[in-house]
């Protein structure tokens, strides 16, 4: 299920409903107007909006479901899953905006205290030191 609230400076919010582990999880995202996803999900609700108004019989120009095969349709309708893998992401990311400490993350992963960083640098001094021991052992044989 998609909903669009638009919001001024050019965002549209879009909230996503997943299936995980039998719960309902809500996910908001608020993107730019110009971006592509906005404008697919733009068109998208076009769609839904236009397939609504044509498949609902109105009453005096009051649209109503038609009972009982509109209940059903909501009820069979299939929700899109969403993996452990999508729900441990979106947890952290919750968690990074609840705390506060998402720009403290970027500077601590850009500077020299990095684990990427720190690996090379251990790669480096490590391939170093076997050529030197390499070229003692080498210089020893020679004589």
């Amino acid at each position: 299920k998609l909903q669009e609230k638009p919001k001024d400076s050019g965002k549209v919010t879009i909230t996503k409903t997943f299936d995980f582990a039998g719960e309902e999880i809500k996910v908001t995202k608020e993107v730019d107007a110009n971006s592509k996803e906005a404008k697919a999900f733009l068109k998208q609700q076009e769609k839904l909006q236009s397939a609504a108004t044509s498949s609902l019989p109105t009453v005096s120009g009051v649209k109503r479901p038609s009972g009982m095969s509109s209940l059903l349709g909501k009820i069979g309708a299939k929700k899109q899953k969403m993996s452990t893998l999508e729900k441990s992401k979106l947890d952290w990311e919750n968690f990074k905006e609840e705390e506060g400490i998402v720009e403290e993350l970027a500077i601590h992963n850009r500077g020299k205290d990095g684990y990427i960083e720190r690996k090379a640098f251990l790669e480096r001094v490590d391939h170093r030191q076997f050529e030197i021991e390499r070229d003692i052992r080498l210089s020893r044989m020679k004589p």
